[in-house]
């Protein structure tokens, strides 16, 4: 029911903004259409994840372990900021490496296992933020294809040491992450923090 009621207003709100001309009202209307879509991702990544046929991803058999550590020396070692994620239910944050963690202030023991978007949520002083659902969206994707997909820059603001929110944009890549047998094992974050590009123009 909370799903329809997400999908409804989202079909509501974007048909009003297509005849809406007044500027004020034009800013309600994509602030309560960003809710809708922060809400209807929010729930589609507690119930299903990024898969919405999540009995197909629990029967999909493999072993983590395994491809994790086949990629383990890279990961840790890389410059580039990267965070795996599983697929299923909660998005849960199955690992980052240290420059992941220093680009968004956090650490590996305080975020691993948690859900993403309750260690990674939108900034709430920001009506418009669209994070949440764009990373979502394009999670999906990638589960959905089985190819990488890449977002356009992002305004996503994340919380310093102290718990306020800092603006940030990021360039960002999810890729999947299969076993021997090209079974979908976790997903591939990849972010560069383009902030001091995009605030210089």
């Amino acid at each position: 029911m909370q799903r329809f009621v997400c999908e409804q207003n989202i079909a509501h709100f974007q048909k009003l903004l297509e005849t809406a001309e007044d500027e004020k009202l034009r800013r309600t209307l994509l602030g309560l259409l960003s809710s809708a879509k922060r809400e209807l991702a929010l729930l589609h990544s507690q119930l299903s994840g990024a898969d919405l046929s999540p009995l197909a991803y629990r029967n999909r058999g493999g072993d983590l372990d395994s491809v994790l550590a086949q990629i383990r020396a890279g990961f840790d070692a890389s410059d580039h900021p990267y965070m795996l994620i599983d697929a299923g239910p909660g998005l849960k944050i199955i690992d980052i490496n240290d420059a992941y963690a220093r680009a968004t202030f956090t650490s590996r023991d305080s975020i691993v296992g948690q859900p993403l978007f309750e260690i990674f949520p939108d900034n709430p002083a920001i009506e418009t933020a669209d994070g949440v659902s764009n990373v979502y969206n394009s999670l999906r994707t990638v589960v959905e294809t089985g190819q990488p997909h890449a977002l356009a820059v992002q305004r996503y603001d994340v919380r310093n040491a102290e718990g306020v929110f800092v603006e940030r944009y990021w360039q960002s890549i999810n890729t999947p992450v299969r076993d021997a047998d090209g079974k979908l094992m976790c997903l591939l974050h990849n972010v560069e923090d383009v902030t001091a590009e995009v605030l210089a123009n």
